[in-house]
């Protein structure tokens, strides 16, 4: 599993993310955190990821696409690019990768890492 996509030396804002309180082994949840349109997964293992909630194709919301809890496959509603939620990378296309963010859960409260750089944190992709 790839680690999420922050420079060693950027500072990381934490920021509790109430809509993902809770959330269910094998769903998924989007979240507007500090203006970032986040996708928060919570997988069949336990464990949780956090990646950029916008398709980098046409920036259609992630969390309405077609979600497989099983193979960890989400589809975008807008072109049915899918995507990897354990590691963000595309699927289809390969060349597409999602921003992933820091996460972190304790007692079902769920905190994502915001890096504090200045930046807008969206892979885009001009595939078609």
């Amino acid at each position: 599993m790839t680690e999420a996509n922050v420079a060693a030396d950027v500072d990381i804002k934490w920021v509790e993310v109430p809509e993902a309180h809770d959330i269910w082994e094998g769903d998924i949840v989007d979240a507007e955190v500090e203006g970032e349109q986040v996708v928060i997964v919570h997988h069949l293992d336990g464990t949780y990821a956090a990646f950029q909630g916008l398709c980098p194709h046409q920036e259609v919301l992630l969390a309405d696409g077609k979600w497989d809890e099983e193979t960890c496959v989400l589809a975008c509603p807008g072109h049915l690019w899918e995507f990897d939620m354990k590691c963000g990378d595309g699927i289809n296309p390969k060349g597409s990768t999602l921003y992933r963010y820091r996460v972190e859960e304790n007692d079902g409260v769920v905190r994502v890492g915001i890096p504090q750089d200045g930046e807008t944190h969206y892979n885009k992709s001009y595939e078609s």
